[in-house]
């Protein structure tokens, strides 16, 4: 503030930048709390999907450990081999504020054996059913943390920018914008005393 010359053109150009900063600091608000929201709504769907995955899998190993007992590991190993590479899916983005968002789209399909009826047997059937299911949990899962991970890195930046604003930015050109006006209004004053002296001698001659 120093090298700064208290003028009519600077006190413009700084009340211009603190006018920028506090619309810059609503926007950046209006952003955060969007985000926040949205955060939010994916927490209360991510607890809920843990918990049914916890579920799923505790089921899956249940009845895949009965299918190792009853056809034998080889057997359930071979029939895993089997079974090919996820390609059920697609990912698509929506975007929030700004934030890409991944939206993993698929369609549940009833799962189609690729193994012999006669090497199983139905705790086999019973745990690719259950596993099927616990892949359609896990897009899901997968969809949500990703997207909690991205807004809460965009809610930090955000806050941080927010922050800068509020204590570093706005703080400033109120300073100055005080300091260039009370250096002026000090300059008006005297250059009206200065004015009245001026006046005042010149009514005296008269």
């Amino acid at each position: 503030m120093e090298n700064l010359a208290p003028t009519k053109a600077n006190l413009m150009a700084s009340k211009s930048s603190l006018e920028f900063s506090k619309k810059g600091y609503e926007l950046l608000d209006k952003k955060r709390n969007v985000l926040i929201k949205e955060m939010l709504l994916y927490l209360e769907r991510v607890k809920t999907l843990q918990e049914e995955m916890n579920t799923a899998f505790a089921n899956a190993y249940q009845v895949l450990q009965r299918a190792s007992i009853t056809s034998g590991m080889s057997t359930v190993e071979d029939i895993s081999l089997s079974v090919g590479e996820a390609d059920d899916y697609f990912i698509r983005f929506r975007s929030v504020m700004g934030v890409e968002l991944p939206e993993i789209v698929y369609k549940s399909v009833p799962v189609k054996p690729t193994y012999s009826f006669f090497t199983s047997n139905g705790t086999i059937d019973e745990a690719i059913l259950i596993f099927n299911r616990v892949k359609y949990i896990i897009y899901e899962l997968s969809e949500v943390e990703n997207s909690i991970y991205r807004l809460a890195v965009e809610v930090k930046k955000t806050q941080r920018r927010a922050n800068a604003l509020e204590n570093i930015s706005i703080p400033k050109y109120m300073e100055i914008v005080k300091f260039i006006s009370e250096v002026l209004e000090e300059k008006e004053r005297e250059d009206l005393f200065r004015l009245k002296k001026v006046k005042k001698r010149r009514l005296v001659k008269i």
